[in-house]
């Protein structure tokens, strides 16, 4: 048994585990592993912290980008109502102008029309006048008659104008 090779490389093997032992190498490898554990544990716990804002950010981003398409939405339909309300407004006042516009071309026309009027009676006076004045002229004699002609004449044509 003592000769044998197996036996010594129990031993040796033996010996050699002792002496791991001795030494502490399985506690180094215990607080190696520990140490190595606990960088994973706080890798993990960092990873999961990492995952944990950025699903937060995530979450805010959708938030605001609905509320983004809202705001843009209510935007879009103001404009709609506004312009909308533009187009009434413009209508109305174009309508209000073209009424005024009618207005002060009936009363262009009715003024036109008083004028041609007011100059048809001064003609009508100026022939009616004419045609008196050689009416009496030539059935009035004398001096007096002129001078009563001459009077009634300026008096007629104050009273017709």
């Amino acid at each position: 048994m003592f000769r044998t090779a197996e036996f010594w490389v129990l031993v040796s093997f033996l010996i050699f585990v002792g002496g791991m032992v001795y030494v502490g190498v399985p506690g180094m490898i215990t607080k190696a592993l520990d140490e190595r554990g606990e960088a994973i544990r706080r890798e993990l716990d960092e990873a999961r912290r990492l995952r944990e804002e950025a699903q937060a950010l995530l979450a805010e981003y959708h938030q605001k980008r609905r509320q983004a398409d809202q705001e843009a939405q209510a935007i879009i339909e103001s404009a709609h109502a506004e312009a909308a309300s533009l187009k009434a407004q413009s209508a109305k006042a174009l309508q209000e102008m073209l009424e005024r516009r009618a207005k002060l071309a009936e009363e262009k026309i009715a003024r036109a029309e008083a004028q041609a009027l007011g100059e048809v009676r001064a003609a009508a006076v100026e022939a009616a006048t004419g045609a008196a004045e050689k009416v009496l002229r030539a059935r009035a004699q004398g001096d007096v008659a002129t001078g009563l002609v001459d009077d009634a004449i300026r008096d007629l044509k104050g009273r017709l104008n």
